[in-house]
C-alpha cells in the first residue's frame, strides 16, 4: 500500500514538473491575468511592421540626430529588491533606436538621416582627407556635408514600476499552482523641430507597458505514516525586454510623427500624392 502511494505521488510530481518546459508560455493562458509571448527580435527588421511597410516618400526629408537629441531623463536604476544596482534602467544610447527607426522607415525610403552622433570623428577624418590631398596636390573628393532641415529630439520621461501587480493560486491536498504578474510603463516624448525657424512642428507622447509574468507549481505531502516529507517545486517566469519595449515605443512615436506630417502636408509619399 505504501509503495502504491509513493508511486502515485512520484507520478504526480513528474507530471507537475514536466509542465514547466521551455515552452512555458502555454501555461500563461487568458483568464484575467495578462500573458505575453516575447517575439524573438531580428536585427534585420523593425518591431513595428506598419512603420517598416510605409509607402516611400516622394522627397526624403533630411533629419539630424545629435548625441543629446534623445536622452534618459528618468535617472532610474534597475530595480532589485535585495541590493542596490548601479546599472541604469534605460540604455544610455537610446538615440540608436531612434536613428534605426528613421533609417528603416518604409524600408529605408522615407527619411535621410544626417550623421551628427559621431560628428567630431567625421570632421577630423574630412580634415585629414583634405590635408592629404593638398599635400600630394590631388583633387579633393570630399563632398559637402549633408545639411538637415529638421531635427528630431525627445527623451524618456518616466519609468513607472509596479503600476499593476496581481496573481492567483490554488492548493488542494498539498498540490498547488499559482500565477503572478507585474506591469511597468515607459513613457517617452518625441518632437520634430524646424531648423530654419526653431518651431516645434510635431510633438507626440508615447507609453509602452512592460509586463513580467511568472507561474509556479509545487507539491507538499507527508508519506509513510507522516514521517517522511516530499516537497517539489517548479516554476518559470517571462520578462519583457526593456530595450525592446523602448524600441517599440520609439518606433510608434516615429510612425505617429510620419502620419501627422502626412496629414499636415509636411511631406508626401506615393500613397498621398
Amino acid at each position: 500500500m505504501k509503495q502504491a502511494v509513493q508511486l502515485l505521488l512520484l507520478s504526480l510530481s513528474v507530471a507537475l514538473l514536466s509542465s514547466c518546459t521551455p515552452r512555458y508560455t502555454a501555461l500563461l493562458e487568458e483568464g484575467g491575468i495578462p500573458y505575453i509571448v516575447i517575439k524573438k527580435a531580428s536585427i534585420l527588421e523593425l518591431q513595428n511592421e506598419e512603420l517598416l511597410n510605409l509607402k516611400p516618400a516622394i522627397r526624403k526629408p533630411v533629419i539630424a540626430i545629435y548625441p543629446n537629441s534623445f536622452l534618459d531623463h528618468t535617472g532610474q536604476r534597475k530595480s532589485n529588491g535585495n541590493f542596490a544596482l548601479f546599472s541604469t534602467a534605460i540604455t544610455q544610447a537610446p538615440e540608436a533606436f531612434l536613428i534605426r527607426a528613421l533609417k528603416h522607415a518604409a524600408n529605408g525610403k522615407f527619411f535621410q538621416v544626417a550623421e551628427r552622433v559621431g560628428l567630431d570623428s567625421l570632421t577630423k577624418e574630412r580634415q585629414l582627407i583634405r590635408s592629404t590631398r593638398e599635400t600630394f596636390e590631388e583633387e579633393s573628393v570630399v563632398k559637402p556635408l549633408l545639411l538637415a532641415g529638421l531635427l528630431m529630439q525627445g527623451a524618456v520621461l518616466s519609468i513607472d514600476t509596479n503600476v499593476k501587480t496581481g496573481g492567483i493560486g490554488a492548493r488542494y491536498l498539498g498540490i498547488g499552482s499559482s500565477k503572478e504578474y507585474r506591469e511597468d510603463i515607459i513613457t517617452l516624448s518625441l518632437r520634430l523641430v524646424s531648423v530654419s525657424t526653431g518651431e516645434v512642428l510635431i510633438e507626440v507622447l508615447v507609453s509602452k507597458s512592460v509586463i513580467s509574468v511568472g507561474v509556479s507549481q509545487d507539491l507538499f505531502r507527508f508519506i509513510s505514516n507522516g514521517t517522511k516529507l516530499v516537497e517539489i517545486e517548479g516554476g518559470a517566469s517571462e520578462n519583457e525586454s526593456t530595450s525592446i519595449a523602448l524600441q517599440q515605443a520609439i518606433e510608434e512615436g516615429v510612425l505617429n510623427i510620419i502620419n501627422i506630417g502626412l496629414n499636415r502636408g509636411y511631406w508626401k509619399n506615393e500613397e498621398t500624392n
